[in-house]
């Protein structure tokens, strides 16, 4: 093959299809043994290699690139199996990564700022030797080309020099790929390549090959611009509606009878106020009705959303949970920014995320939010940063009180149980923000910071044992297999998150002083 496209093996494992243990090879190679580790890891199936479905970045640029060539030269192909198809024509491996170096978010906070080893990492690392292993062993010349949402780890510590990595390409390359390429392998370009424009719409190549999980991209970009965020630097594009059906449609013949609908925000698609950011919630609605219209599509999710749209339009997730029929046994995932519940953070770095509503509202904007998805069946799986840059310690503690009076006054409301997790994850200079310094989990943790990661944990680890029967209903392996080694795991977990910080002075039972000022806001 010319082109022979692929991925590690984090990227093309299945996980026996556990709800967000997608995060696992975040996981250090440390703390995690490679037999739970490989016991969780299912990998996606192949067919001589070839991948029968692939991850839905490799799909996008396997599509752009058949814009223009033969179905001869490219291939997609699982790693275990990308020497089989590289000899002396083979011109270009590109490979997609999400996080080479483990400098991610979740990675850097699970590995202790990077002073442990995350699976991801590991698992890059050996693909790129082995492909120049391959290259070096026979003589053959093609480059190894890198690029995806990971890319930025590469071009910013310039590892890719000690890999033997020929070029690394950072942005969106839907509009350029092929002649990208061709330059690539004329020797006409930098080794590392900033894609500073965007394709347009039109420019975007609908995929021809079944995607993992069905996934169908919805827009690019998101609008709210918030400070931290890389993908919110990018120009707004809203797909249209026939193009995510059409998608939909190529994935249902293949087999795949779900869809997960993938954006930024998927809440505002087909935004047009983008001064107050109220949804276009029709448009929304209508999105979620046509693809479950699709013949034979049985469920339909979103990949992430904003909480703002749901408290300014509350009949929107009504509607939608109609759509899906959503139940007691039918929960609706979605991935949430909560990233602190201080108005003054929130304010300095991201003041459209709040919108229509103020800053200073912000911490009762989350707990309503929480209170209509919960209420309609919907499962928020929030994230926060731990470290932005000026983080008091009042911040902080603002913040594990607002998880605090989210878990006591929510489920009262409610009259039962409030479902909602919370991920604390280490600042990342990223956005506009990339010349700040990362956070450093183990040298910058304050008895507050503390206090914090050890509230979402010890949150989490209640709701792994109250939700782990309704999350894995309809998957009898993982009821068996994961139950014991998520609460095992999470246990340990909690154990020494709270060891450490008694070692470091700190009091785990500490109450919470600004608890009472968040009740009050709420």
């Amino acid at each position: 093959m010319k082109i022979v496209l692929t991925c590690d093996k984090t990227l093309t494992g299945t996980y026996r299809d556990i709800p967000l243990l997608d995060f696992l090879p975040c996981a250090p190679i440390e703390r995690v043994p490679s037999f739970i580790y490989n016991i969780l890891d299912t990998q996606l199936e192949h067919k001589n290699g070839v991948l029968k479905v692939a991850p839905y970045s490799l799909r996008k640029v396997e599509a752009s690139l058949l814009a223009h060539r033969s179905t001869s030269e490219v291939v997609v192909a699982h790693s275990s199996h990308v020497q089989d198809f590289i000899d002396e024509e083979t011109e270009v491996v590109g490979v997609s990564t999400m996080d080479p170096l483990g400098l991610g978010p979740v990675s850097m906070m699970f590995t202790f700022g990077g002073l442990l080893t995350p699976y991801s990492k590991k698992s890059f690392v050996e693909l790129i030797k082995k492909l120049d292993t391959i290259r070096l062993k026979n003589g053959y010349r093609y480059k190894i080309v890198v690029g995806g949402p990971g890319s930025w780890q590469l071009a910013l510590t310039e590892k890719w020099r000690q890999l033997n990595i020929d070029h690394v390409v950072v942005g969106e390359t839907d509009h350029i790929i092929n002649d990208l390429f061709d330059q690539i392998v004329h020797d006409k370009l930098s080794e590392v390549i900033y894609v500073r424009s965007f394709p347009k719409v039109e420019e975007i190549s609908p995929i021809v090959n079944p995607s993992y999980k069905g996934m169908v991209e919805v827009m690019r970009g998101c609008g709210r611009n918030c400070k931290f965020c890389e993908p919110n630097l990018r120009f707004v594009r809203f797909i249209p509606q026939e193009r995510i059906l059409g998608e939909a449609e190529l994935n249902l013949r293949h087999g795949i009878s779900h869809c997960w609908l993938h954006s930024e925000d998927i809440f505002l698609y087909k935004l047009e106020d983008h001064k107050n950011f109220y949804p276009n919630s029709d448009e929304v609605v209508n999105l979620f009705r046509n693809v479950m219209n699709l013949k034979g599509m049985v469920y339909t999710n979103p990949t992430h959303g904003s909480i703002a749209p749901v408290v300014a339009v509350p009949s929107m997730i009504e509607q939608i949970s109609e759509v899906l029929n959503a139940g007691p046994s039918k929960w609706v995932g979605i991935q949430v920014g909560l990233e602190t519940a201080s108005p003054t953070l929130i304010k300095k770095y991201m003041a459209n995320k709040v919108k229509p509503f103020s800053v200073e509202e912000w911490p009762k904007v989350i707990f309503e939010g929480t209170y209509v998805l919960n209420k309609n069946f919907w499962f928020p799986a929030y994230t926060l940063v731990v470290g932005l840059p000026g983080e008091s310690r009042e911040d902080s503690l603002e913040t594990t009180g607002l998880i605090l009076a989210m878990e006591k006054f929510l489920s009262e409301r409610l009259g039962s149980r409030a479902h909602f997790t919370v991920t604390p994850l280490s600042f990342i200079p990223l956005g506009f923000l990339r010349n700040e310094k990362f956070f450093n989990v183990v040298n910058s943790l304050t008895e507050e910071r503390f206090l914090l990661i050890y509230t979402a944990w010890k949150h989490l680890a209640k709701e792994l044992n109250s939700s782990l029967p309704m999350i894995l209903k309809n998957n009898p392996i993982g009821r068996i297999l994961f139950p014991p080694i998520a609460k095992f795991g999470i246990w340990v977990l909690l154990r020494a998150i709270r060891s450490w910080g008694i070692n470091q002075g700190y009091d785990p039972d500490k109450p919470i002083k600004p608890l009472e000022n968040v009740m009050l806001k709420l």
